[in-house]
């Protein structure tokens, strides 16, 4: 699994398609049982944000705070963002019980580029276009040609090829994605996504609502 990796400079037609061939790895990131991965981090240096700032629903006095690493092209973040996200929102992020942090962990260059889209959207659309990317993620990341696919999906949420290309040849959103993710592997160990910090407890894999809501009730 790719956790240190460094990413081209600029994403380019060129660097998508070479990037294609890595999709299956990415799509079959380790699942690892939550209580395998019970460890804790420093709470104050994980809320940190990064150079682009960290995106945020939630109150902020919320009881328990989430913090999500997560790639565009993992099949079990797509998976944990379709089925158990929707109920972690409505009955804990939307009742004031969590605070949700989504954090980039790309796994390759075109789930980079799909963060990089992500970041160039107006900030309160963020949230909005990564649950539409998760919720279509097979008709763009995983294809012989993830450039156009990639190009093709962006359109569909208000970009064009200029803009879209703008976007993937920006070498300083690039290096800040790049920061995030190497931060996550460096300082807090992550080695799999989706991995989540719940109050600094860490938890890898695509946890259900089950799980999830376990573990949330225990510390509020």
């Amino acid at each position: 699994m790719n956790t240190g990796q460094d990413l081209p400079v600029n994403l380019t037609r060129r660097h998508l398609l070479q990037a294609a061939s890595g999709l299956a790895l990415a799509g079959a990131a380790v699942t690892l049982p939550a209580a395998a991965m019970a460890e804790t981090v420093n709470m104050e240096e994980l809320l940190k944000p990064g150079p682009l700032g960290d995106h945020i629903l939630g109150a902020e006095d919320a009881p328990v705070t989430i913090v999500e690493y997560a790639s565009m092209t993992c099949g079990h973040c797509a998976h944990f963002h379709k089925t158990t996200y929707p109920a972690l929102k409505a009955d804990y992020i939307d009742t004031g019980k969590v605070r949700f942090i989504f954090r980039e962990f790309p796994l390759d260059a075109v789930a980079a580029a799909a963060f990089m889209l992500a970041r160039s959207v107006p900030a309160d659309k963020y949230f909005e276009i990564v649950d539409i990317m998760f919720e279509q993620q097979k008709a763009w990341a995983f294809t012989d040609n993830p450039y156009n696919s990639l190009l093709n999906f962006s359109k569909q949420i208000g970009f064009t090829q200029e803009s879209f290309e703008k976007a993937l040849t920006n070498q300083g959103l690039l290096d800040a994605v790049n920061a995030v993710r190497d931060r996550g592997a460096n300082e807090f160990g992550v080695n799999a996504t989706p991995t989540f910090f719940i109050n600094g407890e860490k938890q890898s894999g695509a946890l259900s609502i089950e799980e999830m809501g376990k573990i949330i009730e225990a510390k509020l």
